[in-house]
């Protein structure tokens, strides 16, 4: 079976895609947009259970890029909503402010440990000046920045629950990227000498988000592309990309209405980029094909609770450091928007970084639950057992792209050979293999669709690379 053919096929209805197809539709380019689950928003989507609303994890939209600012502000006018960012860290049994406080740090570490933090940083820095130390992995690079003890204590043991690897393999631009901008005697300094308004302003204080949830950002976009005459057509499962030479001619489709072939004159991709290569009828290379197995994503489970208390933490996030507790992160979306819950109620995300086929994915729904509220109620102190009106789990695939040592050459096959077709464009987290926030998503469906329109003619990949453009993060958010 074959459908009408379409000037521009958008894989993926999340905020990359949806807003390529945005961009498309105003220029009354004929769109359709395939997205494999029920609903728009990917990773960004917003979950609606028994008047509850739960974020796929804590989504953020903060942006240094004015066009992006204008877009999201036209997009969604009076929905948004400014919130106080107030994060903690659970290390140790205690809980630390996040970015840390020298009375708070000195009071939980101990005199001890924080002299011996700032001497080992001291002693480096003295060492640095005398010999340059080569940085390859997360580990060299937190360990030059704020020193070994320090990493030891507040970065190696989240990362490496993050990631599910060694620091020592994962690669140093990942850190280079994710966490610029505050040094530890940047820390220091403005603890012990605050500025003026007595903030480190590299860090975020407040972040915009609709007060309905961050998938209202795809929800609005979506109704924005069919109003103006493209489709979106959900539960479309992508087989098959066919092309001729370098250009893309089809997709093989799964859909609602069974299997059928999409003609097409132009792709844009926010399926994971590695997939998309092992799409392609003919097939890749056998060389790229073996890259795009290679490089490997972190996946990621929800545990949802529903919670009869008005509220349990103060907190937009907490990052569990403790190794023996399984679950890396919680968010409490009444702390965002008190639309997110019923009144009189509230409810938590516990976010659980595995890998497909590993322990905790295989994991029975009710046994994850049964874990969640166990660690919750004895280990954390957050809340008791019956204060739990419900739960349910998501299992999220392929939820950040995974930047292990040598994974550059690997994605610079894939790259290069997905790049060679000339009517293709790929955009967002998953089409690009990069850690990208929101904002940076939005921007790469912004190009790609300039692009595909011929008034542009830049590399999506150039969005998030320089420098002046990371928001400055020391833990990875979702965001």
């Amino acid at each position: 079976m074959s459908k009408s053919a379409v000037d521009v096929c958008v894989v993926g209805a999340g905020p990359a895609g949806l807003s390529a197809a945005y961009i498309l539709c105003q220029s009354s380019v004929n769109t359709a947009v395939l997205e494999l689950g029920g609903q728009v928003g990917g990773i960004s989507r917003t979950v609606v259970w028994d008047g509850f609303r739960f974020d796929i994890g804590g989504h953020r939209f903060f942006t240094k890029d004015d066009e992006v600012d204008r877009f999201f502000r036209d997009l969604l006018g009076d929905e948004i909503i400014w919130v106080n960012r107030t994060s903690r860290i659970f290390y140790r049994n205690r809980y630390f402010d996040y970015p840390l406080k020298p009375a708070n740090a000195l009071f939980g570490m101990g005199i001890g440990t924080t002299a011996r933090c700032l001497l080992d940083y001291g002693s480096l820095k003295v060492k640095n000046l005398f010999h340059h130390r080569e940085i390859v992995s997360l580990e060299d690079w937190v360990s030059n920045e704020f020193g070994h003890e320090l990493f030891k204590l507040f970065f190696k043991n989240y990362t490496e629950k993050v990631w599910g690897i060694d620091c020592s393999r994962i690669c140093a631009e990942w850190a280079a990227q994710r966490i610029k901008g505050l040094s530890l005697r940047v820390a220091v300094k403005e603890a012990l000498f605050p500025s003026r308004n007595g903030k480190v302003t590299t860090l975020i204080d407040k972040f915009m988000y609709p007060r309905l949830g961050i998938g209202r950002i795809s929800e609005r976009l979506a109704e924005s592309v069919t109003a103006l005459g493209g489709e979106v057509r959900l539960g479309s499962r992508v087989t098959a990309v066919n092309h001729e030479g370098s250009v893309v001619t089809s997709v093989e489709v799964e859909g609602p209405e069974g299997r059928y072939a999409l003609p097409l004159k132009r792709l844009c991709s926010s399926m994971p980029l590695t997939e998309l290569a092992l799409a392609m009828r003919p097939e890749a290379p056998a060389e790229v094909a073996t890259a795009a197995r290679s490089l490997r994503y972190r996946d990621l489970i929800t545990v949802n609770l529903m919670i009869n208390r008005p509220r349990v933490t103060d907190d937009t996030w907490i990052y569990i450091h403790d190794p023996t507790i399984t679950l890396g992160r919680i968010h409490e979306p009444r702390n965002w928007s008190a639309e997110m819950v019923p009144a009189g109620k509230t409810s938590l995300v516990v976010e659980y970084f595995c890998f497909q086929g590993g322990e905790i994915w295989n994991m029975d729904d009710q046994a994850l639950i049964d874990l969640t509220i166990e660690d919750l109620d004895r280990r954390l102190g957050f809340l008791k057992k019956d204060d739990v009106i419900d739960a349910f789990v998501i299992r999220t695939a392929k939820a950040y792209p995974m930047y292990e040592l040598g994974y550059e050459e690997l994605l610079r096959k894939v790259v290069d050979y997905v790049g060679s077709f000339s009517n293709l464009e790929t955009v967002g987290r998953y089409g690009t293999y990069k850690y990208n926030n929101m904002d940076h998503s939005i921007k790469t469906g912004m190009l790609a669709a300039r692009n595909l329109l011929g008034e542009t003619r830049q590399s999506v990949f150039d969005v998030n690379r320089a420098r002046e453009y990371h928001e400055e993060k020391i833990l990875p958010t979702g965001s």
